[in-house]
């Protein structure tokens, strides 16, 4: 059978194919912009030829341009109306890439990937008239429309029943509140004065993540080592020591970093998330080293490393554990045959041992709130509580204090 061929033209990246069922249009993002981290995904479009060229050249490609040229294009902007939403969030895809008053450097790849994902769930939405939301002008957004697409997002039908993405759905409004305050300080005639995606009282039913144990720890660092993956036990030891995020330690954590001439008795924590970073002392008063294991461990890492670079790659290989998107699947994945061949409990990831379990660990040690904040870089006592879990010890602790105090009070009374 010969191919059949779309005399119709074609945007760039936007492929005609057969399938099964017929023949669709498909937008298909470069092999070379994917790997170099492109948020953008590759999207069916349907079998409507005029609805497909609308979203590639309305919506994606100008989102595409923007991506490439860091923000900086002047014609990106074309096809997308200005005063809508699609124009605001576009708006708003320009500044990542950029240093701005609330924020010291760009969004990471994963911030971005978080925001698309809002983005496109906002403005796919079809409204009763068949139109996407996008195409709906901000001034006429108001909080009782805010609060009802709401609602209508929580739920998504799977396999004939309703599953609820609260957190999805939050991370979208988070988005689009974001997005608002941005595009609105520098279109503000644009834009009604109320940003109706603001003070909406969301909650989060989201999962605790499960913590380790140090023994738990100790257990997966040995078999990791065992296993040939040396420099996962290394990172989650990173981790639980220094409260540091993954992404961090695997994909900002370089050579310098650690012990440079300048301050050879420090590491420096970074925090990308909160454009923030510490120098952590490596010995205490004494001279005694803090983190013994760690250092030996580190020291010798560095010393494979005279060039700089990053500290954390994987075993046997000169390669990055991240990859494109930053994305840290690997890690993830091999992970989680670690715990299962050391007999872990099987809830456990590579988070549970790092900055979870460690922030636990460290409470219940009895370190105190600014002690904590301080260590973990935290910027308030709420965001360090998602990272604060329940734990006996910590609860025993408590009530053997209550107990000695009544047995204090008896006794002091039994004086009088």
């Amino acid at each position: 059978m010969r191919r059949r061929r779309s005399t119709l033209p074609l945007p760039r990246y936007t492929l005609h194919k057969q399938l099964k069922t017929g023949w669709a249009y498909f937008f298909n993002v470069p092999s070379w912009a994917r790997e170099r981290g492109c948020p953008l995904q590759n999207e069916p479009l349907g079998a409507d030829y005029d609805r497909a060229v609308q979203r590639v050249e309305r919506i994606l490609l100008p989102a595409f341009d923007s991506w490439r040229t860091g923000g900086e294009d002047a014609t990106s902007v074309v096809g997308v109306v200005v005063g809508t939403l699609d124009w605001m969030f576009h708006e708003y895809r320009r500044t990542w890439s950029q240093k701005t008053a609330k924020r010291l450097q760009a969004l990471s790849p994963g911030q971005c990937r978080v925001h698309e994902t809002g983005i496109k769930m906002i403005c796919e939405y079809l409204l009763q008239d068949g139109r996407r939301l996008g195409t709906r002008r901000v001034s006429s957004i108001n909080t009782a429309f805010v609060d009802d697409l709401f609602g209508k997002l929580l739920f998504k039908e799977v396999k004939g029943r309703k599953v609820e993405r609260r957190t999805t759905v939050n991370h979208a409004m988070k988005t689009a509140r974001t997005a608002w305050n941005t595009v609105s300080r520098a279109n503000p005639n644009a834009f009604p004065s109320k940003n109706p995606f603001e003070k909406m009282g969301l909650q989060s039913n989201s999962r605790e993540t499960p913590h380790a144990t140090f023994a738990e720890l100790a257990a997966f660092r040995t078999k990791a080592i065992e296993m040939g993956y040396a420099s996962l036990a290394t990172g989650a030891l990173i981790g639980w020591e220094l409260l540091q995020r993954e992404a961090h330690m695997f994909v900002r954590f370089v050579a310098e970093h650690y012990r440079p001439p300048s301050r050879p008795n420090h590491v420096y924590v970074i925090n990308y998330k909160t454009s923030t970073g510490s120098w952590e002392p490596l010995f205490n008063a004494k001279g005694k080293p803090l983190y013994p294991v760690l250092m030996a461990e580190l020291d010798a890492i560095k010393a494979l490393r005279p060039t700089g670079g990053l500290m954390l790659r994987r075993d046997g290989s000169s390669l990055p554990w991240f990859g494109k998107g930053e994305m840290l699947t690997q890690v993830q994945r091999i992970s989680k045959k670690v715990i299962i061949a050391a007999g872990l409990r099987s809830e456990l990831t590579f988070t549970s041992f790092g900055r979870h379990g460690g922030t636990t660990e460290a409470s219940t040690s009895g370190l105190t709130e600014t002690q904590l904040m301080q260590k973990g870089q935290w910027s308030s006592t709420a965001a360090m509580a998602h990272y604060l879990h329940d734990d006996d010890e910590a609860k025993q602790d408590a009530q053997m204090k209550r107990i000695k105090r009544r047995a204090k009070l008896a006794k002091q009374a039994a004086v009088k």
